[in-house]
């Protein structure tokens, strides 16, 4: 399996969670059934608005989306967090270590 740093982990206007990987595409996350996508011009992975689940479970899901197509995606010192405030960038960190 290959290993992929993520680059950027954002959540946009809208209140999506958006994970751009360093170096891996997924335009097939859609395949997977788990209400993932892969935004082609903005090479993200994207959640839907969280209803029920945290931030940190779907993080989980994306990292699950990758996985299916033979990409682990970690986070590392060199992740950009933009829009996320401290709380829920330590629940996404402590579910990435989880998921792992």
């Amino acid at each position: 399996m290959d290993i992929d740093q993520v680059a950027v982990v954002e959540i946009d206007q809208e209140g999506r969670l958006l994970v751009a990987p360093a170096t891996h595409e997924f335009p097939f996350a859609y395949r997977e059934a788990m209400e993932v996508s892969w935004d082609s011009a903005t090479r993200t992975l994207g959640s839907p608005i969280p209803r029920e689940w945290s931030y940190g479970r779907w993080f989980q899901i994306i990292q699950s989306v990758a996985s299916a197509q033979g990409v682990t995606l970690v986070l590392g010192s060199s992740t950009r967090w933009v829009n996320v405030p401290a709380d829920i960038q330590t629940d996404i960190s402590e579910a990435a270590v989880h998921a792992a």
